[in-house]
C-alpha cells in the first residue's frame, strides 16, 4: 500500500485549523460554523508575532503577558514589545523611541485651558465661528458632568458640559442650568456647588449650541442617511451623556470608547475610562475631582489611536458590515480552504480605521 493511500488513523488525526484564531476542528463543516459567528477580519487586534487574531485587546494582551501566554510571543513581547498598543519592534532601541511617541502625558486641567469668570463660574467659548463650520468631517469629543436629583439624588442632571476638537482645543464649555432641583451636587466627583449653576446657561440653549457645532450646516436628512458634514461625536458611554442633555445623534456618528469591541473586556463588558486611558496611553485621569476636559481629551486620543491603525483592507475591498458567508451555499463553504474562508468573512462591526479612509480617498 503506497503512502498517499487511505489511512484510518490518518482520518481520525485530521484536523483543520481557523486561518485567524488556529483553533481547530474535526470535520471541515464545524470549521465553517466557526468562520460564520467568529467575524474574522483584518481588523482584529492581532499578535505581531505569530500574527494570531484576538477579539480584543485585552484578549490579545492575555496571550501576549497573560498565565497561560504563548511561549515564543510572551518572550520576543517582553524584550521588544510595547505594553500599550501591543506592537513588536525589530530592536529594543526602536522600542525606546516608539514608547516616547505612545506614552502620553496627562493633560492640564480645564481651569489652565479656559478663562472662567469668577462671579458667575460659567464660560462659553463664543458662537460657532467659522472656523470650525467651514471645516470637513472632523470629530468632536464630549463629557459631561451629572448632578443628583430626586428625592434621593440618584437622577443624573446635566450640570456641565464640554466639547473639544481633534486638536484638543476648547470648542464649547459651560455649566447647565438642570431643569429640576438638584438633590445631590455630587461634591467630591463634580466639584460642583450651588453657587457654579446660579447664572448657567439653560438646557434648551446648550442643546442648540452642541447641535449647531455637530450638525456643522448638514440637513437632518443627510445626517440621517450618511451623515454628510456632520460631525462623528466621541466619548464614553455617550448613550448616558445623550440621554443627560436630552439630546438624539445617529449611532452612526457615534464613537463610543465604551462600547467598541477591540477596547472592551472578552466577555464584552465595557472598561472604565480610567482604566483605558492607563491601559493605552499610559498616564492616569479621574484622580481626583473629574475634569470634563481631560476625559474630553482622554476619550479623543483613544479614539485616534485606535482610527490610526493601519489595516489591510478586507478581500473584496467593501468596507461595509456584512456576513461574507451569506453569498455561498454550505457544500461550497466546505470545498473552500482556510484561508479562502477567511478571505470571505467580515467584521461585525466598523473599524474605526475606516473613518480615516473616508475622510482621505485614495
Amino acid at each position: 500500500m503506497d503512502s498517499d493511500s487511505y489511512s484510518p488513523t490518518k482520518a481520525l488525526t485530521t484536523r483543520y485549523k481557523c486561518y485567524a484564531c488556529y483553533k481547530q476542528y474535526k470535520k471541515k463543516e464545524h470549521l465553517v460554523e466557526h468562520m460564520k459567528i467568529s467575524y474574522h477580519s483584518a481588523h482584529e487586534p492581532r499578535c505581531a508575532v505569530c500574527q494570531k487574531h484576538c477579539k480584543s485587546f485585552e484578549s490579545l494582551r492575555m496571550h501576549l503577558t497573560g498565565p497561560l501566554a504563548k511561549a515564543n510571543c510572551s518572550q520576543i513581547f517582553s524584550d521588544r514589545g510595547c505594553n500599550l498598543c501591543l506592537e513588536v519592534f525589530d530592536s529594543p532601541n526602536s522600542l525606546d523611541k516608539h514608547r516616547e511617541m505612545c506614552c502620553l502625558s496627562a493633560t492640564a486641567s480645564l481651569a489652565a485651558n479656559i478663562p472662567t469668570c469668577a462671579e458667575s463660574h460659567i464660560y462659553i467659548s463664543g458662537s460657532v465661528d467659522e472656523t470650525y463650520a467651514c471645516k470637513g468631517v472632523e470629530a468632536v469629543a464630549i463629557d459631561c458632568e451629572m448632578v443628583g436629583g430626586g428625592s434621593d439624588g440618584s437622577l443624573s442632571l446635566c450640570a456641565r458640559v464640554c466639547l473639544i476638537d481633534e486638536d484638543e482645543n476648547i470648542i464649547f464649555h459651560s455649566y447647565v442650568q438642570p431643569q429640576i432641583p438638584v438633590t445631590n451636587y455630587r461634591y467630591e466627583i463634580t466639584g460642583l456647588t450651588e453657587e457654579h449653576l446660579r447664572d448657567a446657561m439653560p438646557l434648551k440653549e446648550v442643546q442648540d449650541k452642541i447641535l449647531e457645532i455637530l450638525y456643522n450646516g448638514e440637513s437632518i436628512g443627510k445626517l440621517r442617511l450618511s451623515g454628510g458634514k456632520a460631525r462623528l461625536l466621541v466619548g464614553h458611554s455617550l448613550d448616558h451623556d445623550l440621554d443627560c442633555l436630552r439630546m438624539f445623534y445617529p449611532d452612526h456618528l457615534l464613537r463610543d470608547t465604551a462600547k467598541y469591541p477591540p477596547l472592551m473586556k472578552t466577555n464584552l463588558v465595557s472598561h472604565s475610562l480610567k482604566y483605558l486611558v492607563q491601559s493605552y496611553l499610559g498616564y492616569d485621569i479621574q484622580t481626583g475631582v473629574h475634569d470634563p476636559y481631560e476625559d474630553c481629551v482622554s476619550v479623543m486620543r483613544l479614539y485616534k489611536r485606535m482610527r490610526g491603525q493601519n489595516h489591510q483592507v478586507e478581500g473584496s475591498g467593501i468596507e461595509s458590515i456584512c456576513d461574507g458567508f451569506d453569498f455561498w451555499k454550505p457544500k461550497e463553504l466546505e470545498k473552500m480552504t482556510p484561508e479562502e474562508l477567511y478571505e470571505i468573512s467580515r467584521s461585525n462591526y466598523r473599524c474605526w480605521c475606516l473613518d480615516l479612509k473616508a475622510s482621505n480617498p485614495a
